[in-house]
């Protein structure tokens, strides 16, 4: 039987290759955001899986996370993505904004128990001569709507990649059941 969606991606690479660091799973009430901190050095890259949903309520619109690193909150970030619903295309971007926006995601306006799935691949996390790079696919289904998209950002700093913030990018909350998973990709 053909494995699909995020844990597909763990199994392309070599057995070994992917290693858990964290998992978080919003509890009852739901949060405002998810924090991973204290992230190793020992990886080449780091992979976030997810599924999400917000509670925003905007007619099944969906919505998205934004990622934030080493708690900085400057402007010195950029984003862009491209989406499709089966209908129609959209892209947007954004340059010298506080976040990485990654769009894909549900939200509660949407049919029950519907979440978003992601796989956010964070390049070279560690390597303090260049910026960081982010490369994400996410998408929901919403009983025959919903949409897919690629996205990626940039974080314009050198430091190593040490703590991870994940929120909604409405400003609403995380709802329950929402999970991250963290990985580091160890290299070839």
């Amino acid at each position: 039987m053909p494995i699909l969606g995020i844990l597909a991606s763990s199994y392309l690479a070599a057995k070994g290759s992917y290693e858990s660091i964290a998992t978080v799973t919003v509890g009852s009430g739901g949060v405002s955001e998810i924090d991973f901190t204290s992230i190793s050095s020992t990886y080449t890259h780091l992979q976030l899986r997810g599924l999400s949903r917000t509670t925003r309520l905007n007619s099944g619109d969906g919505d998205g996370i934004q990622i934030q690193f080493n708690t900085d909150t400057g402007n010195n970030y950029a984003w862009h993505f491209l989406s499709g619903n089966g209908s129609a295309a959209s892209a947007s971007a954004a340059t010298t904004t506080n976040r990485v926006a990654l769009f894909g995601g549900a939200d509660d306006g949407g049919g029950s128990n519907e979440f978003g799935a992601y796989a956010i691949d964070i390049l070279d996390y560690k390597n303090t001569n260049k910026y960081k790079t982010v490369r994400s696919l996410g998408g929901y289904d919403s009983n025959g709507t919903g949409n897919i998209t690629f996205g990626s950002g940039v974080w314009m700093n050198t430091n190593a990649i040490t703590a991870i913030k994940i929120k909604a990018v409405s400003a609403s909350n995380l709802m329950q059941y929402t999970t991250f998973a963290l990985y580091g990709i160890k290299s070839a």
